[in-house]
């Protein structure tokens, strides 16, 4: 691990790519931490306040969609640098604004464009890393990237938690709510003077210069059946994950009630236990991916550990709430192949389509979140949360291990070509 970061250049790149990504969880998972206080602080309550409960995190979801094919193809157009630091400018803008919503429209137009702008973040950082460290060294790279930038999660439950306190220490006068989005665009403001110092990628430059290769058109990737097929097998291999976010952990108060857990499950403290586990879990499987010199084989055995926890917190009934948080924390830890996901799609498809790739696939499968809440939500009724759950669980790992297989081993794939 040494030797992947012996260049400081490529060090500092890393280290301002991971402050990004902790900053971009932060927000990305605020909303989930704070929802039910500041819902009712806009006069929700009932059924009201539930049904805002997933619509808004739709509406986020909905605009990391657009974010992603945006900030992609910009990417590819314009240069990773610059997508970081637009990205940037929008969730920190967005967030700061959301602290002082009072409606739910308001609220759904912050949450778009805070989910537009977040959308940027890591597929530009993963692009800029991959293409700039050494090909059986850049795995290094992208772990410690979404390892140190999954306890963004936690540090907003943490935040979250404590805004008021901070909100009447500062003599604000803000609720905790409120202290907890400003402080979200605050840390970007701060994170867009880091941002100064970072370089654009060699591989980007060279396919700048050629006048004949086409950057950025996402309808390139459907232009022959093959790439198509390995597009739509990259971003699939995410699905579990979002399903264990959208579903398992945004949803566990409801879950939690379905399966008699002794004790109140907040919301919040699921998605820190998560969040703690899932940077635990990026770490190992970034480092059993180098030791193994492989991507497939590590995202496979994270589909089975997957597939048991699943099981166990679903189908176990009647159980302590430190037994509910750990497994909370295993979940997280289960889905700690989001880095490898990642980064084993910005290695499948040539540099003038990386960043298009490397932003769309991360952010079409958080947007997947939308019709996997909303299957949750049509089987409830009828099945029960937990079985709901366990349901659309089967279908979404499934479709993964699949997927998994079909595509390309890139440990050791060279990034010095372009798409044709």
């Amino acid at each position: 691990m040494k030797q992947a970061f012996k260049d400081r250049r490529t060090l500092f790149l890393v280290i301002v790519a991971a402050l990004g990504y902790f900053v971009d969880i932060y927000d990305l998972v605020l909303f989930n931490v704070v929802k039910k206080e500041s819902l009712l602080a806009i006069g929700l309550s009932g059924a009201e306040l539930e049904h805002y409960d997933t619509s808004l995190f739709n509406w986020q979801m909905g605009g990391m969609l657009i974010g992603g094919l945006l900030w992609g193809i910009l990417g590819d157009k314009r240069g990773r640098v610059q997508v970081l630091f637009g990205s940037i400018v929008l969730y920190s803008i967005a967030n700061i604004a959301n602290a002082f919503v009072d409606n739910t429209t308001s609220y759904a137009f912050w949450r778009v464009l805070a989910g537009i702008g977040l959308a940027g973040e890591l597929g530009a950082g993963i692009t800029l890393v991959v293409e700039s460290m050494e090909r059986t060294q850049r795995g290094w790279g992208t772990m410690v990237i979404v390892t140190f930038g999954a306890l963004g999660g936690v540090v907003a439950r943490l935040v979250g938690g404590q805004g008021a306190a901070w909100s009447d220490a500062l003599g604000l006068g803000l609720q905790g709510w409120q202290m907890a989005y400003i402080v979200g665009g605050a840390l970007g403001l701060v994170l867009l003077a880091l941002r100064a110092g970072a370089f654009e990628s060699g591989l980007f430059k060279k396919a700048l210069e050629s006048t004949s290769v086409v950057k950025g058109n996402f309808f390139m990737l459907f232009q022959n059946a093959k790439r198509a097929k390995m597009y739509i097998a990259s971003v699939l291999i995410g699905l579990p994950i979002w399903f264990t976010v959208g579903v398992l952990i945004n949803k566990s108060h409801v879950i939690g009630e379905a399966l008699g857990v002794r004790g109140e499950v907040i919301t919040g403290d699921s998605v820190m236990w998560s969040y703690i586990g899932l940077s635990i879990g990026d770490l190992f499987s970034g480092a059993l991916s180098q030791w193994l010199q492989s991507r497939k084989k590590v995202v496979l055995f994270y589909l089975v550990m997957l597939s048991f926890c699943v099981a166990v917190y679903l189908l176990r009934s009647n159980v302590s709430l430190a037994w509910f948080h750990f497994m909370c924390l295993m979940l997280g830890a289960s889905t700690g192949f989001w880095a490898l996901f990642v980064t084993m799609a910005s290695e499948q498809f040539g540099t003038n389509l990386r960043s298009t790739v490397t932003n769309t696939a991360p952010n079409f499968v958080r947007g997947a979140t939308i019709p996997i809440t909303l299957g949750f939500s049509a089987l409830t009724p009828s099945l029960g949360a937990n079985h709901a759950a366990l349901v659309v669980g089967v279908i979404c790992i499934s479709i993964s291990a699949i997927c998994t297989l079909y595509v390309d081993e890139t440990f050791h794939k060279d990034m010095d070509h372009v798409e044709l």
